[in-house]
């Protein structure tokens, strides 16, 4: 079984604070076996990181999170830039037009683009996989309810740390059992449903860190960009 962090993101995302190397040395230092980062709507981080984890002993992924016209969709194993605002089924397909596979994050948490209100059942378990624990939880209502939705639809599941700043990077993993320890088998077992998911609250504390430090750093390129 390979340890695997799903859901990262870079200084490149708007509400990400540090750059690849960090996440890239943190993965090694909590001892994963797998990571990716997935920036929203950036993927040049992704296979920046890609590069760097072979010298740390991990087995990068290229990712993204894609800000869909219902929602927020992780792309895996892809090689160009997802665009965003595509409609949810169309975003799929240009997933898997590079031989991706889509995971849907967090469905079922509104206040963060999660895409559940807006697709339909079908809709939402036509995914290769749903993320069934975020570690950026409150109450955890969310994730029980992605859980039991996956259960019941049979679809893969994952879990992601939806780390913003590298200390974050490894609270919550997917455990797959890949034939081979390479990007394209892991992948492929995640599709399969050969996972299992491991996963710790991100403290509180971190997060409304992490949401006021994400909100500065908005509001700081949103001046430059007007200047």
């Amino acid at each position: 079984m390979l340890s695997v962090e799903l859901h990262t993101h870079s200084e490149l995302s708007h509400d990400g604070r540090d750059p690849v190397d960090l996440l890239v040395e943190q993965a090694a230092a909590v001892g994963l076996d797998a990571l990716a980062v997935t920036d929203h709507d950036e993927i040049d981080a992704s296979k920046e990181a890609a590069e760097l984890a072979a010298d740390h002993g991990l087995v990068g992924i290229v990712g993204m999170e894609v800000t869909s016209a219902a929602g927020h969709v992780l792309a895996f194993g892809i090689d160009e830039l997802i665009p965003a605002g595509l409609p949810f089924d169309e975003t799929l397909d240009r997933i898997r037009e590079q031989g991706g596979i889509a995971v849907v994050p967090h469905p079922f948490q509104k206040t963060r683009h999660g895409v559940a209100p807006h697709v339909s059942d079908a809709q939402l378990a036509s995914a290769d996989a749903i993320e069934v624990y975020n570690s950026r939880l409150f109450t955890g209502r969310s994730n029980r309810q992605a859980e039991a939705f996956a259960v019941e639809h049979g679809v893969p599941m994952t879990a992601g740390s939806d780390a913003h700043i590298s200390e974050m990077v490894g609270q919550a993993v997917t455990e797959v059992d890949a034939d081979e320890r390479t990007s394209e088998a892991i992948l492929d077992a995640i599709a399969a449903g050969k996972t299992s998911v491991l996963g710790h609250r991100t403290p509180w504390r971190v997060s409304l860190r992490q949401f006021a430090g994400g909100a500065k750093r908005r509001a700081i390129r949103t001046l430059g960009r007007l200047r």
